[in-house]
């Protein structure tokens, strides 16, 4: 549930809503829409009246636009010159005299496996009621719904958790967000349409065995899809997985759809689906899964026609530079990443970029944001040049850009070079795709990896390499080795978890073989193939390196400037986090805890766990709100022309509570 975003919508003639009626089972569902698969009731509790309204779904899709007009008698352009006021009066205002919320209709099993049915109780995300008024606001609807129905109170933030921890349970019976959704059967993950034959494995084992045969027609469903499955119709998972992980980000780079099924088994034994073609539909709200009679004609995808161009690199000899000296437009010389790294230090450094250009854009009927985020920032009617300036600081403060070196694409030009093998091998790759030999390319591509590993660095590229570090290789400690190629982070490719990087360094020795083993990324089976379905030529395509210092991290994440299950919310953002480093959550090893935070109004609220049993300490989630609103503010400087293009932000928590952004790149949509 979220705040009202736009007034004015025409209202259909017919209107079922009623006043100061009790709720019976019946009259909900005569009254209710379906949201995210639950029935759900929107109420408005009048204080002064001492009064509820249950409004028609169907007729009244905003709260805000109901009270303002059927219950104060405003016209909608007068409630749209003063929205942002008369939003904070219903939903911030300690003394307010309506409370507004949503009753949605759950079921569960009970201890015995029996089926029971309950509702649930929320506010918007936004709203700041405090303990007082969520208890009034329970007891009030509780004595008007049938009795026989179980009602708890779900907080819809952080700040409503709070103040529930000091009521008991006995007077207020609630449910937590992630206790609610946690074992939710369906979840959309990304949204999407197609039609394929879908091939079920309930191991890794079946699917490996398999794997050969995977075409773009297949629709891959297991417990965990790994991260270098082929491009394929769609996924499905049976298992938990968070919406940020690297498989999910391809299926969103690769438009196709994605869910958790967790009952697939059961549907592919009732239906005879394994092996079946299908129409596989997944959006916001539904996932739906429908056998088809026959095999259709399915043409080829727009991806088998779709080329990607890179602009040329420039290999001319570039020396190894520290980030800090990098611009974005530096990404032709050392990649993407490295370039996106060295830009995050220059905004850092400078405070000279415009951070609040996302909540300058109008969101109708508002002409900006600039108010929620002056708001968000501690400031009273500043100026925008003052908005401006405390948004810069803010970030500053609040995040740091890593420490490391950038190696060009023309030290990997030099070493290719220097071995007859291997180009030699080069040489048979490019034929092989040239030819569109696929049967001999893995094999191939295998072998020149192999020679890459193994061939020794030339001494001029190693001494720039050693040059570039301020003390002696021994003193260096340890290093983590990413890779930054130009062939990732481009619109339609994305290459999530694609290219290797190697977080446990020491010496030089093990750096030369980690540079190695980036390099040789680059031509590994699945990021050629990759490359190849959609155009992009082998000789356009190089391999920057960064070298960073390897920092502890008590907590480590990644966070996207969007829902990405909501892509039309531009108030939420999405983050995830674990012990450790963010690796853990991009990879799947481990299931992260996930949080979605409010940047235009405030607040937050826990999605979910994950494999932890408890959520983090108030004063962490507080410090992973300012991270969010950071993430938002640099969304206005790296989205280049379009302000609303989300970001993907890996971030690490140092041992000192200090947040590293170690990776800044565009979120594929």
């Amino acid at each position: 549930m979220t705040a009202q975003l736009f007034a004015g919508a025409a209202e259909p003639a017919t209107d079922r809503t009623v006043i100061g009626e009790n709720l019976s089972l019946p009259l909900f569902r005569t009254l209710s829409g379906v949201l995210a698969g639950h029935p759900y009731l929107k109420v408005v509790v009048d204080r002064a009246e001492h009064t509820w309204h249950l409004l028609d779904t169907a007729a009244h899709p905003f709260h805000v636009n109901y009270i303002a007009t059927r219950v104060l008698g405003m016209e909608l352009a007068e409630l749209d010159a003063e929205l942002d006021a008369f939003n904070a009066s219903v939903y911030m205002d300690p003394a307010r005299r309506f409370l507004l919320g949503v009753l949605s209709l759950h079921t569960n099993e009970d201890s015995e496996g029996r089926e029971r049915t309950f509702l649930v109780l929320e506010t918007t995300e936004a709203d700041t009621m405090n303990g007082q008024l969520l208890e009034f606001f329970y007891a009030f609807v509780r004595e008007r719904v049938d009795g026989r129905l179980p009602l708890l109170l779900k907080p819809a933030n952080h700040g409503q958790e709070e103040e529930l921890a000091a009521i008991s349970e006995l007077r207020v019976p609630r449910i937590l967000s992630h206790e609610l959704f946690g074992s939710r059967v369906r979840t959309p993950l990304n949204p999407g349409d197609a039609t394929g034959r879908l091939r079920f494995f309930r191991t890794h084992e079946e699917y490996a065995a398999a794997e050969g045969e995977l075409g773009w027609a297949d629709i891959v469903a297991m417990p965990c899809l790994p991260d270098d499955v082929p491009r394929v119709a769609g996924f499905l998972n049976t298992a938990p997985i968070t919406p940020l992980s690297h498989t999910n980000v391809l299926a969103s780079g690769w438009g196709i759809p994605n869910a958790i099924v967790r009952d697939l088994d059961e549907l592919v034994e009732k239906e005879a689906l394994d092996g079946a073609w299908v129409r596989y539909r997944v959006s916001e709200d539904e996932i739906s899964l429908e056998r088809l009679g026959s095999e259709p004609e399915l043409r080829a995808p727009a991806w088998h026609q779709q080329r990607i161009r890179l602009e040329p690199p420039l290999l001319e000899d570039a020396p190894v530079l520290s980030l800090h000296r990098l611009r974005a437009a530096d990404s032709d010389r050392y990649g993407t990443k490295a370039a996106n790294l060295g830009e995050l230090h220059h905004v850092l450094d400078s405070r000279t970029a415009d951070l609040t250009v996302f909540y300058g854009r109008p969101r109708p009927p508002r002409e900006d944001l600039y108010g929620h985020l002056a708001s968000r920032l501690g400031l009273k009617d500043p100026s925008l040049a003052e908005l401006r300036a405390k948004a810069a600081d803010f970030v500053a403060s609040t995040v740091g850009a890593p420490e490391g070196v950038a190696l060009p694409f023309s030290l990997q030009q030099h070493f290719l070079a220097s071995s007859p093998a291997l180009q030699q091998g080069i040489g048979k790759l490019k034929m092989a795709l040239e030819l569109d030999a696929t049967d001999v390319l893995d094999s191939l591509c295998l072998q020149l990896q192999q020679l890459i590993r193994h061939t020794p660095v030339p001494d001029s590229v190693t001494r720039q390499i050693s040059q570039a570090f301020p003390t002696a290789p021994a003193s260096w400690g340890r290093l983590v080795v990413r890779s930054s190629s130009n062939a990732e982070d481009l619109p339609g490719f994305s290459a999530a978890g694609v290219y290797d990087s190697v977080t446990t360094v020491h010496g030089t020795g093990q750096l030369l073989d980690a540079v190695r083993q980036v390099w040789a990324s680059l031509v590994s089976p699945r990021s050629v193939r990759l490359r190849h379905q959609v155009g992009i030529s082998l000789d356009d395509t190089y391999m920057g390196v960064i070298i960073q210092e390897y920092v502890p991290a008590s907590l480590g994440g990644v966070l996207v400037t969007c829902d990405p299950t909501r892509r039309a919310d531009f108030r939420n953002v999405y983050l995830n986090c674990s012990p450790g480093s963010p690796e853990q959550v991009v990879d799947g090893s481990v299931l992260p805890q996930q949080y979605l935070y409010n940047v235009v109004e405030g607040g937050g609220r826990t999605v979910a766990l994950g494999s932890w049993g408890d959520g983090l300490p108030a004063a962490t989630r507080a410090r992973l709100a300012d991270l969010s609103l950071t993430g938002r503010l640099l969304q206005s400087h790296f989205s280049d022309t379009d302000v609303d293009k989300p970001l993907d932000i890996e971030w690490l928590m140092t041992e000192r509570g200090d947040f590293r952004l170690v990776q800044i790149r565009p979120y594929a949509l």
